[in-house]
């Protein structure tokens, strides 16, 4: 898999952008770490490295904030932003074990990895109807995300078929989650295209207004 660079994507950033103020910082938090992470499964050669870094961080995420070292931009973050909310971004890290650790991404393995990824937006959700909006367009973004970024042509084609398969499923976001639907609507164009960037082509940039004006 590529690893991504250390800044967040465009995606991230337009998400950011649309995103109400009470929300914006912890879903910079949770993006920043998912972009930390995929950076390790990235460049992770030998499986067991990979899964001791991973576990780094899921001792972190476990540990009081205020034990936590200071000076790294994402931890402080999260300790500012998900204080007593840490178990969302815990599944964060397991979902990015999958992939390190998996010969090769079966159906199981590609919905454990998206499933993981999306936790948080669950989480920022208010209400068992609410979060399972937000968990189903987390899953969308987590596959659309990861799918250009695979090398293998038949795993990049599961992940897409995967993906399209729960567009169905679409619920509209509050208004508090227009940053999420953002990512779900880019998400979205992205599968249709086969998994392309989600930021790829001219229509993104309307894709992602509309989005944020609508919700969808």
């Amino acid at each position: 898999m590529t690893p991504p660079d250390e800044d967040l994507s465009a995606e991230a950033e337009v998400a950011l952008a649309y995103s109400p103020a009470e929300l914006r910082a912890a879903l910079h938090a949770a993006l920043a770490l998912d972009q930390r992470l995929a950076r390790i499964a990235g460049q992770t050669s030998e499986v067991m490295l990979g899964q001791m870094r991973l576990a780094w961080w899921r001792d972190m995420l476990k540990s009081p904030a205020a034990e936590r070292p200071r000076g790294d931009a994402v931890l402080d973050l999260i300790a500012l932003h998900w204080q007593g909310r840490e178990t969302a971004l815990g599944q964060v890290v397991d979902a990015w074990e999958v992939l390190v650790a998996a010969e090769a991404m079966e159906r199981v393995d590609i919905i454990a990895f998206a499933r993981g990824r999306a936790a948080p937006f669950a989480a920022l959700a208010q209400g068992e109807e609410e979060a399972e909006c937000a968990l189903a367009a987390g899953l969308r973004w987590a596959l659309a995300e990861a799918a250009p970024r695979l090398s293998d042509a038949s795993e990049r084609e599961r992940f897409v078929k995967l993906g399209l398969e729960h567009v169905e499923a679409r619920g509209r976001l509050p208004r508090a989650l227009r940053g999420l639907a953002v990512l779900d609507a880019l998400a979205i164009r992205a599968l249709k295209r086969g998994g392309r960037p989600l930021m790829e082509g001219r229509g993104a940039a309307l894709t992602a207004l509309r989005a944020a004006v609508l919700g969808s």
